[in-house]
């Protein structure tokens, strides 16, 4: 029996092994899981000791997911997605030869680890898609249930601080990733997958109702996170689901009813100064949290009942045609009066309308203007520190424009521009950190990669002209909803710097990568998806088992030999992203044995990190500390002359080495050639400045 009859007769798709909705769940639920472990596992992407275990997952993960595909897909049929994975590819390349002019190479190692892992993950999506076009709603559905357990977890920690979160000083949440922006924006993502789930035709009616409470616990997080960004883009995805997806009516009341909720509760919130000012004591806190909590209950229990009196009075009498159609008017025209009320609101304030956007957009744009506190009164202003690196971004862009600084080089050379003192390592936007650390190069693979998506979007979800009529299947639904889920990491990353936050940027470039890889909807691929069926080409008479594929013609053994060059190549990935947190350890291993006084096996171990990372200053400034608590300062100086010629253009080395000059050798003229550049380099530094003034004052005393 052939795939196609089994198409062509619905009587005998259980040929093709459709899973049951045990399965389906199951496969939902492992997938949400592993979404859950990477965010927790790698936290902010900041710490390179969580973040490699996860990065060595993903790419295996990916390269496994890839050589499944080349050997179990369909024979004839074509790897779509194959030019986007390119592009990234590329881009991963370029990442990885900044290393050779980049100001500080040992962060462009890293930055090229974090490039490869992503790549691995959009591979495995567009090896997914091809391989099991029908199983979309996993995907999807893993998304949006990850997304919710991440933010049931951060609104945990203000419920619970004392078990979870004890040592919190902040009001805004940012668990589990240290960062708050990156907890609202993980909560956004989810909002997409909420929409299709509420909406969704097919599924258990009580299932679908979940949506209600969930739509209100994410916009909760979002709102108690303080994150404007990712407001903004939450807004951006649910409006390109709602321009797209023919579902608005259901939407509208989903919206609604969910966003109501969750904003009220909030509203509550904002008004307990436990639960949103810093450096609240931890009894306050509990107190707090526990009446938060109970609220939080009613408004989960509420939603709930609100979700399944909807639903099953929408099951008992849909609404007409004549229904719908002024529900959607009104829904269109409600949209459209929000900027209307808002250009009124600036129109009758102090300023006027003029006044009020020159004002907003000043305190945009300007490096030097006001910032806004860190509460909620944050969520209505316009000003941001945002500015500030971004103009230094710009800045770093126009002295290096052509490739610029090196993966990972902005936060060295950023010193050199910064007009304030905290230190920062991004440059909170892609285009921005893009510009300076890989120019207009990296710009230009960058928006030939977005084009190339851009077509393939529209190409799976029947958005270009051609495709216009097509009916709006359940899969084309959810893929519509997997573009919008990708448009909130997109605009969020535009605003900040998520991308690097593993669990936030493994999510968007899953669903990117399984729309890459769909290829355009037809007959026979909707009817696949539909059922749940692998599609043509697998199943009986499709392709046969594996080892008469491996017996079988020359395509099927080169594919057999791509699947193995495939998992070399991932292991050998793998093998190269060890290596940065393999020389940490063993320079933390020298530190621990220098202070039990074992010098000679410290020693071995800082030059065994050395080998085994070269590109970093870490095992020599390491060395270095060794080499001057056995009194061996020649080598120390070495060590740290080496630390210089290793990154001219990082100020570090050279205030350690001005400070040995000065401290241990007694040289101030010397310390003062070496203290020079680092200033240069970073003028605003007071450690520098305070060697600098030290060493004078040595050099012009009588």
């Amino acid at each position: 029996m052939s795939t196609h009859a089994a198409l062509e007769d619905p009587r005998r798709l259980g040929a093709l092994s459709v899973p049951t909705p045990a399965v389906q769940t199951l496969l939902t639920v492992g997938l949400a899981a592993i979404i859950c472990a990477v965010a927790f596992g790698a936290d902010g992407g900041l710490n390179v000791g969580r973040t490699t275990p996860v990065e060595i997952g993903l790419v295996l993960g990916g390269g496994i997911a890839v050589a499944g595909s080349l050997l179990l897909a369909p024979r004839r049929a074509r790897v779509w997605g194959g030019v986007v994975l390119g592009l990234l590819l590329a881009l991963a390349v370029l990442t990885a030869l900044s290393i050779t002019w980049a100001a500080n190479p040992s962060e462009a190692w890293v930055e090229t680890n974090r490039t490869l892992a992503y790549a691995a993950v959009f591979a495995a999506g567009v090896a997914l898609a091809h391989s099991a076009p029908g199983r979309w709603s996993v995907v999807l559905g893993a998304i949006t249930l990850s997304a919710i357990a991440i933010s049931a977890y951060a609104v945990l920690t203000k419920i619970f601080p004392g078990a979870l979160n004890p040592g919190e000083i902040y009001g805004r949440l940012r668990e589990p990733f240290g960062y708050w922006n990156s907890v609202g924006l993980a909560a956004a993502l989810g909002v997409p997958g909420c929409l299709w789930l509420g909406t969704r035709r097919s599924g258990h009616q009580a299932l679908n109702a979940l949506a209600y409470p969930a739509l209100g616990l994410l916009v909760l997080t979002m709102l108690l996170s303080f994150s404007r960004g990712a407001l903004l883009a939450a807004v951006l995805g649910a409006g390109f689901w709602l321009a797209t997806v023919p579902r608005r009516l259901r939407a509208a009341a989903l919206l609604i009813i969910g966003v109501g909720g969750g904003g009220l509760m909030a509203l509550w919130a904002f008004s307990q100064n436990a639960l949103t000012d810093d450096r609240v004591p931890i009894d306050l806190r509990n107190q707090a949290g526990l009446q938060l909590g109970l609220l939080v209950l009613v408004m989960l229990a509420l939603l709930t009942a609100a979700g399944l009196a909807i639903g099953f009075a929408r099951a008992a009498r849909a609404p007409s045609l004549h229904t719908r159609d002024r529900a959607g008017v009104a829904l269109l025209v409600g949209l459209a009066l929000i900027p209307v009320g808002i250009t009124i609101a600036m129109a009758v304030g102090d300023r006027g309308l003029a006044g009020s956007i020159s004002a907003r957009w000043n305190s945009l744009t300007d490096p030097s203007a006001a910032l806004p506190r860190n509460d909620n009164t944050r969520l209505t202003a316009a000003g941001s520190v945002r500015a500030r690196y971004w103009d230094e971004a710009l800045r770093i862009f126009k002295d290096n424009p052509g490739v610029g600084v090196g993966a990972g080089g902005y936060a060295t050379v950023r010193k050199r521009y910064r007009t304030d003192d905290p230190a920062v390592r991004h440059a909170h936007g892609y285009v921005v950190q893009t510009l300076a650390d890989l120019g207009l190069a990296g710009l230009a693979v960058s928006l030939a990669l977005l084009a190339a998506w851009l077509a393939a979007a529209a190409r799976a979800t029947g958005l270009r002209r051609r495709d216009r009529r097509r009916p709006f299947t359940p899969e084309r639904i959810g893929l519509l909803t997997l573009v919008a889920i990708v448009i909130v990491f997109g605009v969020h990353s535009f605003l900040d710097w998520t991308w690097f936050v593993p669990a936030n940027a493994a999510v968007a470039l899953l669903a990117a990568g399984w729309i890459a890889g769909r290829g355009p909807l037809g007959r026979e691929g909707e009817a696949a998806a539909a059922t749940g069926g692998p599609g043509p080409g697998m199943g009986p008479g499709g392709g046969g088992s594996l080892l008469e594929r491996l017996r079988g013609g020359a395509r099927d053994r080169m594919r057999a030999v791509g699947a193995g060059a495939t998992l070399l190549l991932v292991v050998a990935a793998a093998w190269a992203i060890w290596q940065p947190m393999r020389a940490d350890t063993l320079t933390q291993d020298a530190l621990d044995s220098l202070a039990v006084g074992d010098a000679d096996a410290a020693r071995a171990q800082a030059e065994r990190a050395r080998d085994v990372n070269p590109l970093s200053l870490d095992p020599l400034f390491t060395l270095a500390t060794i080499e001057t608590a056995t009194r061996r300062n020649t080598a120390a100086r070495r060590a740290l002359g080496d630390a210089v010629r290793l990154q001219p253009d990082n100020p570090d080395p050279w205030l350690r080495l001005a400070e040995f000059e000065l401290n241990t050798l007694q040289r101030p003229e010397v310390a003062m050639r070496a203290i020079r550049p680092a200033l240069y380099l970073d003028p605003r530094s007071s450690d520098a400045v305070a060697v600098f003034l030290a060493a004078q004052r040595k050099t012009t005393a009588p």
